[in-house]
């Protein structure tokens, strides 16, 4: 008796997360992928892409209404408003976001019947209310049997319409992961530093400068971190994994992390001196930067777009400059504890300088901006 194919339905593809488990499950010899976004990657084989804007009631019914083979869901689409944190307490953005689900869960839900077996719903620490309600009453570390801090939030009101249709009768399981700042390859999308950081140093490098450090603040901070790549294996760990239905996993790469102490690491494997602390607003002044930015596109014929701001995503530029800030959010920093996920039975870990030294080396192999040693070689000639 042959077991059945798994067929999982990644909502989001272009999106850190949604690419990232794109990638992961369609290299996995037993599953079959559907790829999901608006706007379709160009570098993700072995899946089937699908665009399809969420927001369309009817484009939902039409893409997914016929989908009576898919065993597993990832729903990791959101809609961000330009500006970012804004959009995180816009009561019309937060309604658009659990219409988005819906209009994706009804009729595939009619498809699959009984046939879906499990969701996985990628949220995030915006869950415990601290960009609504500040740290006061929040319990340090985070942890995800707290109760609910009441606020309005996107993420409450797609997982109460989820737990309505399990309290309804569906039977699939459901997990919710809230992962921390991710860092990933995938460009164009809202909340990605690393496009930001690697446009700039390319621009740097192709000056001849080293890496001098844009953020601002002179108080070091303590920070986490959670690889892109590690949330997909939460994702496979979760769609297979009994223990992991019904719960709620923080997510890190499990160690903590200080810029100071990583911006060596990352300027070594772009083969760049380390420099000064220089601040700046990326997000006012990459765009400046924009004719030397695509004087280096065509110069080494990266597959990177002309256009900075395109190729980083406009809300990503918001988010570096948040998350490379130096200012500390108080006297003692906020953490996640991961003791959720670990005793359910998900381990995976990544040292953190690992991770920032794998995303820039992979930057460069895949060609979205040139190696040191081209530009080197630019220069000298």
């Amino acid at each position: 008796m042959t077991s059945r194919k798994k067929k999982v339905l990644v909502a989001g593809a272009s999106g850190l997360v949604g690419h990232a488990a794109v990638a992961h499950f369609a290299s996995l010899p037993d599953w079959e992928v559907v790829a999901v976004s608006r706007r379709i990657p160009d570098d993700l084989p072995g899946a089937t892409l699908l665009s399809v804007d969420l927001t369309d009631a009817a484009a939902c019914e039409r893409a997914f209404g016929g989908m009576s083979d898919v065993t597993h869901v990832v729903y990791a689409a959101l809609k961000e408003l330009p500006g970012l944190m804004p959009g995180w307490v816009d009561e019309e953005n937060i309604e658009s976001n659990g219409v988005m689900l819906r209009n994706l869960y009804e009729p595939l839900a009619r498809a699959t019947g009984d046939g879906m077996e499990h969701i996985s719903l990628l949220h995030g620490t915006k869950a415990y209310g601290g960009h609504v309600l500040g740290r006061e009453g929040m319990h340090n570390p985070l942890r995800e049997r707290d109760p609910r801090r009441p606020h309005r939030n996107f993420y409450f009101v797609q997982e109460d319409y989820l737990l309505e249709q399990q309290a309804a009768g569906a039977k699939w399981g459901l997990t919710v992961f809230r992962p921390t700042v991710i860092y990933g390859d995938a460009g164009g999308n809202n909340m990605n530093p690393i496009p930001a950081i690697a446009a700039y140093a390319a621009i740097l490098r192709e000056r001849g400068e080293p890496l001098h450090f844009p953020g601002r603040g002179d108080q070091p901070a303590l920070r986490e971190a959670v690889d892109a790549d590690l949330v997909a294996r939460a994702l496979e760990w979760a769609a297979t994994s009994a223990n992991a239905r019904g719960g709620t996993y923080n997510l890190t790469n499990g160690d903590v992390f200080m810029w100071q102490f990583v911006w060596p690491a990352i300027a070594e494997t772009l083969g760049m001196e380390l420099g000064e602390s220089r601040p700046m607003t990326l997000l006012e002044e990459l765009p400046k930067l924009n004719v030397e930015w695509a004087a280096i596109v065509d110069k080494y014929g990266l597959t990177a777009s002309k256009d900075v701001v395109e190729f980083v995503g406009y809300n990503s530029l918001v988010y570096a400059d948040n998350v490379l800030s130096e200012m500390s959010r108080g006297p003692v920093p906020t953490i996640n504890s991961t003791i959720e996920a670990r005793q359910a039975g998900f381990h995976d870990c990544i040292d953190t300088e690992d991770m920032f030294r794998k995303w820039f080396a992979r930057i460069q192999e895949t060609h979205i901006i040139p190696t040191a040693e081209e530009q080197r070689a630019a220069r000298a000639r």
